[in-house]
């Protein structure tokens, strides 16, 4: 890599005295496969309705009226990779079990990740929707801001930013025979690797082919 990353965890916006957002309210998607979104998210975030009447619904998990919204707006355009725009959104589990029977129970429904990745401060499962939105599930692999910052200033993380694949089944086997989630978390060393090495799934294709003509494969 280029210039050495500095990486140090801010103050929070009200140690500085300033105003900020107390909670991340919800996401909002427009698209024409209205029952296909609504079905899709309700399975994988567990999410029941709180409104629907067939071209608008508001999803919840917890105690927010909605966490998700969905307006059915007929005739759009695809959702296109290579164009601008917000990449993914992602939700965070409690523990490695969690995000693990996760997998599981979306796997048994027909929902499969199309990128299983230890990033180094996360372990996390991407999946798409139907309208090939990405949505990340993730669970924290460091409790302190000190670990994080220990890990990302060290020598494996500047080769390697991206992090390294794993197989959910393996892991959650790994898991069941009495392995620690301390343990399961810890990410192996595998040398450097470049964006190029992204599922295209995740990437996009015409993204997949810039970064290798740029000569960013890696490993």
């Amino acid at each position: 890599m280029g210039s050495q990353v500095q990486v140090q965890m801010p103050a929070t916006a009200a140690e500085r005295g300033k105003v900020a957002p107390a909670t991340m309210a919800h996401i909002v998607f427009k698209t024409p496969k209205f029952r296909a979104m609504v079905d899709w998210w309700c399975i994988v975030l567990e999410a029941k309705p709180a409104m629907e009447n067939g071209q608008l619904a508001f999803l919840t998990y917890d105690t927010e009226h909605h966490r998700v919204a969905i307006i059915e707006v007929p005739a759009l355009f695809p959702n296109w990779k290579f164009t601008r725009g917000m990449d993914h959104v992602a939700y965070t589990y409690r523990s490695l079990s969690d995000l693990l029977f996760t997998y599981e129970r979306l796997y048994k429904q027909g929902i499969e990740p199309v990128w299983a990745i230890n990033h180094g401060p996360t372990t996390s499962l991407y999946y798409l929707d139907p309208d090939k939105n990405q949505v990340e599930l993730q669970v924290d692999n460091f409790d302190t801001s000190e670990e994080f910052n220990n890990f990302a200033l060290s020598g494996d993380f500047q080769e390697n930013p991206i992090g390294v694949d794993f197989d959910p089944s393996e892991l959650l086997a790994r898991l069941r025979s009495g392995e620690s989630e301390l343990e399961l978390k810890k990410r192996p060393t595998i040398g450097k690797r470049g964006i190029g090495s992204v599922p295209r799934k995740s990437l996009g294709n015409l993204h997949k082919l810039l970064a290798m003509i740029a000569g960013l494969v890696g490993k």
